[in-house]
């Protein structure tokens, strides 16, 4: 049986902003429509009685991520009862995080965080011109100058240093590398965790010409030419996990596909639901037919049940072309999400599967040619 991870637990079902490439508003699904636009603090009581019931048979920590739409809609008085509801469950060990688009960053939500011991990652994809090429408002005018006035009160908090975790970035092929990586690195992120848009056998991601075409592995090559050349090199979730991967290293959690994690998912309403990243795939994809909630399931119910342990066997590799490529390992066959097609469900390769060979070849080039230099040679 898989061990949960993370727990992604979503406290507002509508956003503030609207990305060209969301996967929970633009790319079909309507389940959001349905669900209560706030998570109710009766709904937060029940989420917290479940996971800390859960968390006496796992014994072994996982991660809570409050998480949206827009997790700081919630506003601040609500977000601080669920906080520290939280924090009366969980101890420091189980680490609780907001991934937020920025915007609604102040010092009374920082305050907050901070009293909770509680981390802030924020979305943005590169300088003004790349960010708001996707990521728009209602009206589809940019939110740059939002989003960077939000990370300037999160790094001048006092407490700044612990608050920021990081920032997550979807990669646009069509920007420069280069200048992607020196905004970054300009901006003083802790880490970024470079992400591809959602996309898949059906529907292409932006920016891909056809399933053969390599526009993520070029730009993600010129990335790690650029990270690589950098004596004091930004922490790069993504191109850290591969190197790693490739020394024999245990990979961080949250890169590819490695070990026998599951991420789980409670929406608004209490509904327990599949990694919310399946909704790209058709609407309601991430929905569980027999509609367990914390308020009439336990969360151990929930993945002893026979459909979840079928949608936990999905999350791993099974084209074959998988399973026989000597790269696997590094790159772990892509999410689901990257690997459905109509006619053939999940049982595919990912959509970046070249993009993925490229990189991996590239990365693999760049570490032999350094570890022929160096005494210790990892054994890859």
């Amino acid at each position: 049986m898989p061990a949960i991870d993370k727990v992604l637990i979503k406290v507002a079902s509508r956003c503030n902003i609207n990305c060209n490439y969301c996967y929970v508003y633009n790319l079909g699904d309507d389940g959001w429509r349905s669900m209560p636009k706030q998570i109710s603090i009766d709904t937060m009581q029940t989420i917290v009685n479940s996971l800390s019931e859960f968390s006496k048979i796992q014994k072994k920590p996982f991660t809570i991520i409050l998480h949206g739409g827009e997790p700081l809609l919630l506003g601040a008085p609500k977000l601080d009862l669920f906080l520290a509801t939280l924090r009366t469950a969980f101890s420091h060990e189980y680490p609780i995080g907001i991934q937020t688009n920025g915007i609604l960053i102040d010092n009374e939500i920082l305050d907050i965080c901070s009293k909770h011991h509680t981390t802030i990652a924020v979305s943005l994809d590169g300088p003004k011109d790349i960010n708001d090429r996707f990521r728009v408002d209602n009206d589809g005018n940019g939110t740059y100058e939002k989003v960077i006035s939000g990370i300037q009160k999160l790094s001048k908090h006092p407490d700044g240093k612990f608050l920021f975790s990081g920032v997550l970035a979807v990669i646009d092929p069509q920007s420069d590398p280069f200048i992607v990586y020196k905004f970054f690195k300009d901006l003083q992120v802790p880490s970024v965790d470079l992400i591809h848009p959602d996309g898949n056998h059906t529907k292409l991601p932006p920016g891909k010409s056809e399933y053969h075409s390599t526009e993520y592995g070029e730009w993600l090559s010129r990335f790690f030419d650029v990270y690589l050349s950098d004596p004091t090199p930004s922490e790069i979730c993504l191109l850290d996990n591969m190197i790693k991967c490739l020394l024999r290293e245990k990979m961080d959690r949250g890169g590819w596909i490695k070990e026998d994690y599951e991420i789980l998912v409670i929406d608004t309403d209490g509904t327990f639901t599949k990694n919310d990243i399946l909704k790209s795939t058709g609407n309601r994809s991430d929905r569980f037919k027999e509609g367990l909630s914390v308020k009439n399931s336990s969360i151990q119910d929930l993945i002893s049940s026979n459909e979840f342990l079928d949608y936990h066997k999905e999350q791993l590799p099974s084209a074959p072309l998988c399973l026989s490529c000597p790269e696997l390992a590094m790159c772990g066959g892509g999410i689901p999400a990257h690997r459905w097609k109509e006619q053939t469900g999940f049982n595919n390769e990912s959509i970046y599967c070249q993009d993925q060979k490229l990189l991996c070849k590239k990365i693999r080039k760049s570490l032999d040619s350094f570890c022929i230099n160096t005494p210790c040679t990892p054994n890859i």
